[in-house]
């Protein structure tokens, strides 16, 4: 199979589809590789990194979308790369189509088979596939909220660890699930004062076993959240409903009674965010003002440690990518129902049912489409 892996266009996004281990493996089963020139500057790979794995370097993105059966990104096809999708072409990136209804439309109108890494879902509902980003998000989202604390960046001027006489910095993790769970190790690994809240009463017995009385953990409703928001330096949002948009847990409201210079990280805002106020930032404009709290909402923020994140990324797809050059999409899907659930359009057809719940539209199942019985 021809596989693309062309270089990624979003504000600051530095991470790549694919690194030169990933390919090298993919050519020696007999696939052949086109890469974009520099497409993996940013991870620290280098054209002649690629060359020697075994891949054509070539000079632009139309060369690789045009030539390439399956394309291998990392985020979503921005409005400029609307015009390289086609009937019959793979997909094979993070999509989060129930925010972004353009993109939706785009992959509808060219008939692309779109495969989204964020729904690709194990049997006991785990996502091998947004895992590794998440982990990377969740310790990024402390990190950038307690630079966003200093006074220079906007914050209430405090240091998240605890100093011998002051008391210590207090952050408020909404979901426990791996982006939250990353969030509180480093939180706590710093010296905050954390607090925990999930609706799942399991995984937030799992965060009692594994940190003990160093994080407070409980049940989240509407009400524990209001009486958290008003003590907390730093809150991070972490909830997910996979494929779909993400709940608004925290109003324009809530906001309106914290703490002067708190600082509101929402890393759910790919799947739309789960703070009212939400809307999406770049690296390079992370933040804004709600009230007197600063709202940092920067959509890929694992591009800011490409080459950890690629790295993670690929370890974690290449099984996927393999079974979809061997097999096909087609052939693959029929076979592993883990890969069926990510895909998200086919010759026009809405596959996802979060997605078409979002946009109030109709979808049709994975399996009509493939022909199968479950």
């Amino acid at each position: 199979m021809r596989i693309g892996v062309p270089r990624e266009v979003k504000n600051s996004e530095h991470r790549v589809g694919m690194t030169p281990v990933g390919v090298h493996e993919l050519v020696q089963r007999g696939h052949e590789l086109i890469v974009e020139h520099d497409a993996g500057l940013g991870s620290s790979f280098t054209d002649d990194d690629y060359r020697k794995a075994g891949a054509t370097v070539v000079d632009d993105a139309p060369e690789v979308w045009g030539s390439a059966e399956l394309v291998l990104k990392v985020k979503e096809p921005t409005p400029d790369e609307f015009g390289l999708l086609r009937e019959d072409l793979t997909l094979f990136t993070y999509l989060h189509l129930a925010a972004d209804e353009p993109l939706v439309d785009a992959l509808l109108d060219a008939g692309t088979t779109a495969i989204a890494y964020e729904t690709v879902q194990l049997d006991s509902g785990q996502l091998p596939l947004l895992h590794p980003m998440s982990e990377v998000a969740g310790c990024l989202a402390t990190q950038a909220g307690a630079s966003h604390l200093l006074k220079h960046r906007g914050g209430r001027g405090i240091l998240l660890g605890g100093i011998g006489g002051v008391a210590n910095s207090e952050v408020l993790v909404l979901g426990a699930g791996v982006a939250g769970q990353s969030a509180t190790n480093i939180a706590v690994g710093l010296g905050a004062n954390v607090t925990l809240l999930d609706t799942d009463l399991g995984k937030l017995r799992a965060a009692l076993a594994r940190w003990g009385n160093r994080v407070t953990t409980l049940a989240s409703s509407e009400i524990a959240i209001r009486d958290q928001l008003a003590g907390a330096d730093l809150v991070i949002g972490t909830v997910l409903i996979p494929g779909a948009r993400a709940p608004k847990l925290v109003s324009d409201e809530m906001i309106a009674g914290m703490k002067s210079g708190s600082v509101l990280v929402d890393v759910a805002i790919d799947q739309g965010g789960c703070f009212e106020p939400s809307r999406p930032t770049t690296h390079e404009d992370p933040t804004f003002r709600v009230h007197d709290s600063l709202l940092y909402c920067v959509t890929n923020m694992p591009a800011a440690v490409p080459h950890t994140s690629t790295w993670a990324l690929t370890n974690a797809t290449l099984p996927y990518v393999n079974a979809l050059a061997e097999h096909g999409w087609r052939g693959a899907m029929e076979a592993d129902a883990t890969l069926r659930r990510g895909l998200s359009t086919h010759a026009g057809t809405l596959t996802s049912v979060p997605v078409a719940e979002s946009f109030d539209r109709e979808s049709v199942p994975a399996e009509d489409v493939l022909g199968i019985e479950c």
